[in-house]
C-alpha cells in the first residue's frame, strides 16, 4: 500500500513539473507555430532558419494566459496518472496472487525451471496487459487533457472544467468520443514495450559479458537505451493518436481550415506519410 502511495505521489509530482513542456509539445504536434523562425547557425557555422525552442513557445503562452496558463489540462492529466498507476498496480498484483496460488496448490511438486527468454515473454505479457488496462481506463482523461490544451489555438473555452468537458463530449459524440485515438495509442504502447524488452534481452544476453563487475549497472543502462530507441520508433503512433483525439471535435485546432478531417486513424497515418514524402 505504501509503495502504491509513493508511486502515485512521485508520478503526480513529475506530472506537475512536466506539464508546461507537455502543453507546448501537444501544440507543436497539432501544427501550431505562432512564432516566426529565427536566423541561427548550425554546428558547421552556416546560417540557417531555426524554429523557436520549447521555452520560447512556453514564454509565448505565458505572455497570453500568464504562468498559470502553462498548467492548462493539469487536472485531467493528474486524474489519468493517478488512476493509471492504481489500475496498473492492481493488474500486476492479481498476477502475483495467481502465482502464489499456483505455488501453494502445486505442493511439493517441483516446478520446471523456465528459461530466461520464457520469463521475459511472461513478464512482458503481464506488463502489456497491465499497461493496456490502464490506458483503456484513463484514455477519456487523456482526450480531455489534449482538447483543453488545443483550444488555446482558437482561444475557445469549450473544455474548461473536468465535469463540463465530460458532459460536452458525451452530448456531442457519445461514449465513443471518450476513446478517440485509443487504437494507435494502444498499438504504440504495446509495440514499444515488446521492442524495448526484446532488445534489452538480446543485449543483456548476447552483447554483455556476464563476468563484468558492473553487470547490473550495464543492464539498467541497456534497458534505458533500448526504451529510448523503442519510443523513437513508435512515435508516429503517439502523434496519430493525439491528432485523432482532437480531430473534428469542434475546436479550431482540430477542424478545417486549420486541420483536415480524418475518417480514421489509418487515414490520418496515410496523410501524414504523404506529407513527409
Amino acid at each position: 500500500m505504501a509503495d502504491a502511495a509513493s508511486q502515485v505521489l512521485l508520478g503526480s509530482g513529475l506530472t506537475i513539473l512536466s506539464q508546461p513542456l507537455m502543453y507546448v509539445k501537444v501544440l507543436i504536434q497539432v501544427g501550431y507555430e505562432p512564432l516566426a523562425p529565427t536566423v541561427g547557425r548550425n554546428i558547421f557555422g552556416r546560417q540557417v532558419c531555426q524554429l523557436p525552442g520549447l521555452f520560447c513557445y512556453a514564454q509565448h503562452i505565458a505572455s497570453i494566459d500568464g504562468k498559470r496558463g502553462l498548467f492548462t489540462g493539469l487536472t485531467p492529466r493528474l486524474c489519468s496518472g493517478v488512476l493509471g498507476t492504481v489500475v496498473h498496480g492492481k493488474v500486476l498484483q492479481h498476477y502475483q496472487e495467481c502465482d502464489k496460488a499456483e505455488e501453494s496448490g502445486s505442493g511439493n511438486v517441483q516446478k520446471e525451471v523456465s528459461s530466461s527468454f520464457d520469463r521475459v515473454i511472461k513478464e512482458t505479457t503481464r506488463e502489456m496487459m497491465a499497461r493496456s488496462a490502464a490506458t483503456l481506463i484513463t484514455h477519456p482523461f487523456h482526450v480531455i487533457t489534449l482538447r483543453s490544451m488545443v483550444q488555446f489555438i482558437g482561444r475557445e473555452s469549450k473544455y474548461c472544467g473536468l465535469c463540463d468537458s465530460i458532459a460536452t463530449i458525451y452530448r456531442e459524440e457519445g461514449i465513443l468520443g471518450f476513446f478517440a485515438g485509443l487504437i494507435p495509442r494502444l498499438l504504440g504502447d504495446i509495440i514499444s514495450l515488446w521492442l524495448c524488452n526484446s532488445l534489452a534481452y538480446l543485449v543483456n544476453t548476447y552483447a554483455l559479458d556476464s563476468g563484468v563487475s558492473t553487470m547490473n549497472e550495464m543492464k539498467s543502462y541497456s534497458q534505458a537505451v533500448t526504451g529510448f530507441f523503442a519510443s523513437m520508433l513508435t512515435y508516429p503512433f503517439v502523434l496519430v493518436s493525439n491528432l485523432m483525439a482532437v480531430n473534428n471535435c469542434g475546436l479550431a485546432g482540430g477542424c478545417p481550415p486549420y486541420a483536415p478531417v480524418y475518417s480514421s486513424w489509418i487515414d490520418c497515418w496515410c496523410m501524414l506519410q504523404k506529407e513527409t514524402e
